[in-house]
This record gives structure tokens, sequence and C-alpha cells, in this order.
């Protein structure tokens, strides 16, 4: 089943290649859409569209790999799928 997640990871997160890393997992996955950006508030968000098992994989690659040590808390958020990406980027704003 398609699903869309909605992730928002606290810590030391900026500044640490998160966003770099959360991408290339994406783009080694090959079926996770979406986008990663930092936010004004020192966290960094993630939204994610594909199967869920495929995203729960995404998760917890982001979770056990190298950002491991600067995740504090993940606020995760299911969401109905929206079929509104067809890559995974990078946003800055």
């Amino acid at each position: 089943m398609k699903k869309r997640v909605r992730v928002f990871y606290s810590g030391r997160v900026q500044g640490v290649g998160f966003r770099f890393t959360a991408e290339r997992i994406a783009l080694e996955m090959g079926d996770v859409y979406g986008w990663v950006r930092n936010l004004p508030d020192g966290r960094v968000e993630v939204v994610a569209e594909g199967e869920e098992e495929r995203l729960n994989e995404f998760l917890r690659r982001i979770r056990e790999g190298l950002m491991k040590r600067y995740i504090k808390r993940e606020d995760v958020i299911w969401e109905n799928y929206k079929q509104e990406f067809d890559d995974f980027e990078i946003r800055f704003y």
C-alpha cells in the first residue's frame, strides 16, 4: 500500500550532512520520492512517498545509519498518498 510520511528530526541534525544522507538513501533505494529540508527551529523535515514497507526501510536506514548519534527525537506522521513526487530532493528554504 502506498503511503506518505512526514518526519521531523530533532537533535543536532543540521550541519552534519543529514539532508545529503537522507537524499542518498532515497536515491539508492530508487522507489522513495519526496524531499528533505532544514527548518528555522533547528529540526530537519522529511516528506516521502512510496510503498509503506519501503518507507519504513528508508526511515530505519536514517535512524540506524550514520545520523543515529545526532538524532534525539523522531516525530513520524503517516498521511494519505498524494502521488506528488517523481524524485527525491533537498529543498533549500
